[in-house]
């Protein structure tokens, strides 16, 4: 099978002729930050955006997160760092990058010259290099906001700061004392209660959440007897993990009123429509880019079509609009003011 069909659902041929769809509007805001379109590229799967140029027109996305940076360069782990699995990809990739320095002088330019928000995706090991690194990025022209990667499996108390609804919050403030950038925090879904972190970085001045990053797991090779990532476990990702993602998404919209960018296994536009019934005002493409560098592209191509299938003329005739389950009871309405009360 191309590698380009290796995740993908099969979709059905269109039937007669085409119907040009009604104008949509596709912008969406997080907080303040206005996007084109909801249909953003994920943190690393899509390098610093200079390595899918020829494949993608960067100025249609709605939004580019580039690589994670740190303070400091990074190796990141010993090999095997993927391993492909039935539904998807585990990876080990430790935050490889060059560093902060390193991502201002090389990459960002280049980035900025795509024609699209780029929104920048930063990990520190405490809440002092988070800060550090916000700190940095605050008043450099063109970055249109910040994402907190507080929940990477991957590294050495990568996901401490994600478990934690006080630690959580403490780097949240932390950061938001330091910049005026919209700030998102990404999430893991290794949590026990992933609303009561939700609640966290809202209380820490969060303006929006990125739900979710990647499920822990794992693959053995049973004749060696080892496992096959080099660091053992890694995270998991693709389309085994969109129903996890769909649930955290839906618990932590009940929860908080903060705008989700959804994440997780969107491979179709279906996924993406799904994310969005849910509760996310944007969502990321990921391990799609991957099977597929041109994914982004095709689904913000199939978003306008979609939307016109239900009537819809805008993203907020959309989103967050999941009704109960069929055949749930819906609580009564409560009783007019000044009626008597129901008897016990």
């Amino acid at each position: 099978m191309p590698p380009a069909d290796r995740f993908a659902a099969a979709r059905p041929a269109s039937e007669g002729s085409p119907v040009e769809p009604p104008p949509v509007d596709l912008a969406v805001m997080i907080g303040s930050l206005r996007l084109p379109n909801p249909i953003l590229v994920a943190s690393g799967t899509f390098g610093y955006a200079r390595e899918m140029a020829g494949y993608v027109d960067l100025a249609r996305l709605g939004g580019i997160v580039p690589k994670t940076i740190t303070p400091l360069p990074r190796k990141g782990n010993v090999p095997w760092r993927t391993v492909e699995t039935s539904a998807g990809l585990l990876n080990s990739i430790g935050l490889d990058n060059d560093g902060i320095d390193a991502f201002l002088q090389a990459q960002l330019p280049f980035l900025l010259g795509c024609g699209a928000p780029v929104i920048v995706s930063i990990a520190g090991a405490n809440q002092r290099e988070f800060v550090q690194l916000a700190d940095r990025l605050e008043g450099v022209p063109g970055i249109a906001g910040l994402e907190l990667n507080i929940s990477c499996p991957n590294v050495s108390h990568g996901v401490d700061l994600g478990t934690d609804p006080e630690l959580c919050r403490s780097v949240v403030a932390g950061v938001r004392g330091v910049t005026r950038l919209p700030v998102i925090a990404k999430l893991t879904p290794n949590v026990t209660d992933i609303a009561s972190i939700a609640r966290g970085a809202r209380d820490g001045g969060a303006d929006a959440l990125t739900l979710i990053n990647t499920c822990q797991g794992m693959a053995v090779d049973w004749r060696r007897r080892r496992p096959m990532l080099g660091n053992g476990i890694g995270g998991l990702s693709g389309p085994a993990i969109k129903p996890i993602a769909l649930r955290c998404v839906y618990q932590v919209r009940k929860a908080v009123d903060l705008p989700i960018i959804g994440v997780g296994g969107i491979m179709t536009i279906d996924d993406c429509m799904e994310f969005f019934v849910t509760g996310a005002t944007a969502v990321q493409i990921g391990t799609a880019n991957f099977a597929e560098p041109i994914a982004s592209m095709r689904l913000l191509e199939a978003l306008p079509k979609a939307l016109a299938e239900i009537g819809a003329t805008c993203m907020a005739d959309l989103i967050g609009t999941l009704r109960p389950p069929a055949g749930a009871a819906v609580p009564a309405p409560p009783p007019p003011p000044g009626s008597p009360p129901h008897a016990a």
